[in-house]
């Protein structure tokens, strides 16, 4: 059984060693990544679409050259376990998700998914042999066009200085950066003040 190019087991030690703990959904996204590439032409160049923020994304970015970084995946915050990877230039693609009508067979995976008992109640060892065993089992797939003007990269527009932290931004979000104009602010106010202090000093 491989996963990729990989052994299940190989690629079960990736997904620790990369996650920092064992993650069902990071080994279910595994197999969902690999049906999706065998279930495509080769030699296109293919965009990815993760409907969840939420372990699929760290699969496309173990398995292929897709990532957040290169903008080569973008991540929909929709929150359902899909997948989707498509012709950067047709847009014509393959949809994988995981099949909750076909988790009836697997009752283990059906409660961990749907999260029908405690974490701390679940078999984590009876989980990761219905997961090796299932494998595709869970997962559906359908075709679909995308549209692939609404997830071009937008072309760089002017970078600011901020003339309140000088720090760099861009341009289009107006005059001052979000963090000063306190849209985006995660520092508390003597957080942002402190390396000043601490030059000044």
């Amino acid at each position: 059984m491989n996963i990729g190019s990989l052994s299940y087991e190989e690629y079960e030690n990736r997904t620790v060693a990369f996650h920092g703990c064992f993650s069902p959904g990071l080994l279910i996204g595994g197999f969902m990544v690999d049906l999706a590439l065998r279930s495509l032409p080769g030699g296109a160049l293919y965009d990815v679409i993760c409907e969840s923020a939420k372990c699929l994304p760290d699969a496309v970015q173990l398995l292929t050259p897709c990532s957040i970084g290169n903008g080569w995946m973008k991540i929909l915050k929709i929150g359902r376990f899909a997948v989707t990877f498509y012709d950067k230039h047709t847009g014509d693609g393959i949809r994988v998700y995981l099949d909750t009508e076909k988790l009836q067979r697997w009752p283990e995976i059906r409660s961990w998914f749907l999260k029908l008992v405690p974490k701390h109640e679940q078999d984590t060892r009876l989980l990761m042999a219905q997961i090796k065993e299932a494998g595709c089992d869970i997962l559906s797939t359908k075709p679909v066009l995308i549209d692939v003007a609404r997830f071009q990269k937008k072309k760089g527009k002017p970078i600011s200085i901020c003339p309140q932290c000088n720090e760099a931004y861009p341009g289009e979000h107006g005059s001052i950066c979000r963090v000063c104009a306190g849209i985006l602010g995660y520092f508390s106010e003597a957080d942002v003040l402190l390396p000043q202090k601490m030059l000044v000093a």
